[in-house]
């Protein structure tokens, strides 16, 4: 038996569980861990979202690049939200999320560059490795061959199972973020909310802040000057929807955040359960936004949509709506067919109030 087949042989035999998820490389990982015998010990589900489509499915978005480290967190996220629906008499501890995301040597010459991310995520820490490749010094093979390596070193891990990280020229940059204890108590269901202040938020701004820009911080100072009260920004780290985010995601957010600033992470969605949360509070709120609230297709039908949003007046829910740019033209609360039932609890900030189109996305694609 070689050394490769005597360490999946040890990985195969530990309590460890795993979903595998790669694109664009890092499915011969996934041959490997397979031919061994053993395999069902520890693979619960394997998936290769090949295509922009697929992957766009997977995620239920369509991600930035579709090659980076961004993506390949979302991957594992989903990976590991996968394990955790597959075995739920699991205890937590033994699951892991594995996800690689390549743009390898093909048939082709390629422009852009070779190279990998992985991102591991188990109930209390993530961990990633990027590279970016010399190109043109290595085969496909031998690129994969690469991958492989890292991938069963880093199951093997985990698995505290000692093995050696390959060794090679190119730089490697290698991330491990540990949770919190309040983070696992949040996305395993312990908690609501998790809060840099213990007084209740009552003006809440949420949003991903991926990253928090110059225009989040002019909405936050009109809706203060508006209301008199504190703003509080509002991250959600559990989407029934979306992957959820890794403890990096929440870390990288988090650390935006100066000592000055009011933050919340919650696990609710939608905007009807941020309201059953945090009753009696008003909620900044991007035009393009609301017209998502009011829009029929996120929801299974128009009786279930009244349902949700006739919650905001149970709960006293007030919005603050700022106009934004949709499609290339700017829209405002004006614009914006409002139901009866709650149009006395929007207030709008016009074009002439406000008006910054500066986005997280436009941001992230730069970067």
């Amino acid at each position: 038996m070689t050394k490769r087949a005597e360490l999946i042989k040890k990985i195969h035999h530990s309590k460890y569980k795993l979903t595998y998820i790669s694109s664009g490389g890092g499915t011969n990982a996934i041959s490997s861990l397979l031919k061994v015998p053993g395999a069902s010990n520890t693979i619960l589900e394997t998936y290769v979202p090949y295509s922009k489509k697929s992957m766009d499915l997977f995620l239920n978005k369509k991600p930035d690049h579709y090659c980076s480290l961004n993506t390949c967190l979302s991957m594992a996220a989903n990976a590991y939200k996968k394990c955790m629906d597959i075995e739920p008499e699991t205890k937590t501890k033994y699951l892991v999320g594995v996800a690689v995301t390549a743009s390898l040597a093909t048939t082709y010459k390629k422009i852009g560059d070779h190279k990998f991310y992985i991102a591991i995520q188990t109930d209390s820490y993530t961990k990633t490795v990027s590279c970016i490749l010399n190109k043109g010094a290595r085969s496909r093979e031998e690129e994969e061959e690469l991958i492989t390596e890292y991938v069963l070193s880093l199951i093997a891990e985990i698995c505290s199972i000692k093995n050696n990280y390959p060794q090679h020229d190119e730089n490697v940059e290698i991330t491990l973020t540990n949770a919190e204890r309040t983070w696992k108590k949040l996305l395993n269901n312990k908690i609501n909310f998790v809060s840099s202040d213990k007084a209740t938020p009552e003006l809440i701004f949420p949003g991903s802040f991926n990253p928090l820009h110059e225009g989040h911080l002019k909405m936050r100072e009109l809706a203060e000057k508006k209301t008199g009260m504190r703003a509080t920004f509002e991250i959600c780290a559990k989407n029934a929807d979306k992957p959820p985010l890794t403890f990096y995601e929440i870390k990288r957010t988090l650390d935006q955040f100066t000592e000055n600033d009011s933050w919340v992470m919650t696990s609710a969605g939608r905007f009807s359960e941020k309201a059953e949360m945090f009753p009696n509070s008003v909620f900044i709120i991007g035009a393009d936004t609301l017209v998502r609230v009011f829009d029929e297709k996120f929801y299974s039908s128009k009786k279930d949509m009244i349902s949700h949003i006739e919650r905001f007046n149970d709960h006293n829910i007030h919005f603050l709506v700022f106009g934004r740019k949709v499609n290339k033209k700017f829209i405002s609360l004006a614009d914006i067919e409002v139901p009866e039932i709650i149009k006395q609890r929007c207030t709008g900030f016009d074009e002439a109030s406000f008006r910054d189109d500066i986005s997280s996305t436009e941001l992230r694609l730069v970067d």
